[in-house]
């Protein structure tokens, strides 16, 4: 089950890093084409607000990589335990307030690593 809970994290990790480039570096060229609910005349307003979003989801990758770089079984868990905590609190917040897909692109599968570090 370590094994399967690191292969997730890292899909998580992933998929922080996917966010980061779309929100930080394709905000007016490819974000308009994945975040269809937003009028396309935002997007070239909005873009440092943006690239900070894309920076916290890089910090959230980060943190990610990091426990799964760590030998000490005890620090790795709970490395891992707390940024994947954070992934879902920001994953319930975001399908809160802008979109209930955000709960399944990254609430759910840090939800599923989470529960594969426990077993």
């Amino acid at each position: 089950m370590q094994l399967a809970a690191q292969i997730v994290i890292g899909l998580v990790a992933f998929i922080h890093i996917y966010i980061l480039w779309l929100e930080m570096f394709a905000w007016t060229t490819k974000a308009p084409k994945v975040f269809k609910t937003i009028p396309k005349d935002l997007f070239v307003p909005t873009k440092t607000l943006a690239a900070n979003q894309g920076l916290y989801n890089g910090f959230l990758a980060a943190g990610l990589i990091w426990s799964l770089c760590i030998t000490d079984h005890h620090w790795k868990f709970y490395v891992a335990i707390f940024f994947l905590t954070c992934v879902i609190i920001a994953g319930i917040y975001g399908a809160a307030t802008a979109s209930k897909k955000i709960l399944y692109v990254q609430s759910i599968p840090a939800l599923v690593a989470l529960i594969l570090l426990h077993l």
